[in-house]
């Protein structure tokens, strides 16, 4: 059994809300499944296999594959259940990917979802953390964040002005998504004067927390020009689950971002990323990792980040547009945000993006971001890839 050539053919999302009162968790997965279904054109008894996962200690539930099959439709099919912290959702579109790929699967649903209104987000955070070592003095993601931010200002001069500015962008970008929880746009000064929350990080540059699921379906290369006309390929996957003590972390430069990045230029050969790519859509928490993480990417040289975005580059119109649902900043349903990134570039891919559509998009990057500073990386093309 060879390996086989891996397409998105079908995505499906909720209307994220920051509470969603009105569904249970097994409803809000089935509204993402039942979406992603019928944009492939298919029935669940067409699906082989499914892929969960969510940040279980959030909602405190146990056997998430098991609880969940009434909204995933995973009764009597192969279940498999993955949670990696931050990452699950782009951890499980690379898990959904080589499982397609090893010939054992033809058509899987790969599902992320939370309900983080019925969750102690930054409590249970907190508990990834080693108990001696690093929990006493991490207060969440918001703390590790600003040393990541201080860090990179303390190297190259960059203000919390220069990441407003990425706010301001995606928080505009979010507003031509219908699925984006957060849809208003704001100013440089309305986010340097909202509450500081740790310095340099203020409330308008991070993300919120998020009811909602994603669902992403994935076929073989014997299959999907027959689900999909126009099929979003997987080229190549890579990942960097690097640190696991905060004091190990090299803050200021994101080097799981960096090595990641690397190995997947290597792969597909590509010399020139930022020639290359049309769209990416980049698992930011918070405004400051627009600034650092496309230079770990290789996107721009170090020290310069701050300067391309302030040129309108990653705009939509601009050379590169990054984030054009509105990223993270505007919708974080944690256990399907990197799935999310995921579902939106194949949509670009596909041409269905509607108003948040980039021109022609031929090749786009999804990235996931979590635990102790980890990236997961998926690159996404129109065409089928020869290798």
């Amino acid at each position: 059994m060879g390996k086989k050539r891996v397409a998105v053919v079908g995505t499906g999302q909720t209307f994220h809300k920051s509470h969603r009162p009105d569904v249970n968790g097994q409803e809000l997965i089935n509204e993402a499944v039942q979406r992603a279904l019928q944009d492939a054109g298919l029935k669940i008894n067409d699906i082989d296999g499914v892929v969960i996962g969510n940040m279980d200690h959030f909602e405190g539930i146990n056997y998430t594959d098991c609880w969940s099959v009434d909204g995933s439709g995973g009764y009597m099919r192969p279940i498999v259940k993955l949670t990696t912290g931050g990452t699950t959702g782009s951890t499980l579109g690379i898990a959904g990917y080589h499982m397609v790929a090893s010939g054992f699967f033809e058509r899987l649903l790969v599902i992320g979802w939370e309900k983080n209104s019925e969750s102690d987000t930054t409590g249970a955070i907190t508990t990834a953390f080693d108990a001696v070592w690093d929990r006493l003095v991490f207060a969440g993601a918001i703390s590790g964040l600003a040393a990541e931010a201080q860090a990179y200002i303390a190297r190259y001069g960059a203000t919390d002005r220069d990441a407003a500015r990425v706010s301001v962008r995606d928080r505009k970008h979010a507003c031509n998504n219908p699925y984006a929880q957060l849809r208003k746009e704001v100013t440089v000064e309305e986010v340097l004067a909202s509450p500081m929350l740790a310095d340099p990080i203020h409330l308008l540059d991070v993300c919120p927390r998020t009811d909602g699921a994603c669902a992403v379906i994935m076929a073989s290369e014997d299959v999907a020009g027959r689900i999909c006309s126009r099929p979003d390929w997987i080229w190549a996957t890579a990942n960097r689950h690097t640190y696991a003590y905060l004091a190990d972390a090299n803050w200021g430069e994101l080097d799981s971002m960096a090595w990641a990045a690397k190995e997947l230029w290597q792969k597909t050969g590509i010399k020139e990323p930022r020639k290359t790519l049309d769209v990416i859509e980049l698992y930011q928490p918070y405004s400051f990792a627009g600034i650092i993480w496309i230079e770990d990417m290789g996107i721009v040289g170090r020290g310069k980040g701050a300067e391309y975005i302030w040129s309108g580059a990653t705009d939509m119109g601009g050379e590169l547009p990054i984030n054009p649902s509105g990223g993270v900043i505007s919708c974080n349903p944690i256990g399907a945000t990197g799935l999310i990134r995921c579902a939106e570039v194949a949509l670009q891919v596909m041409g269905k993006a509607e108003q948040r559509q980039v021109p022609d998009v031929k090749m786009g990057l999804s990235t996931g971001f979590g635990g102790c500073m980890w990236t997961d990386l998926i690159l996404h093309g129109r065409e089928k890839p020869s290798f």
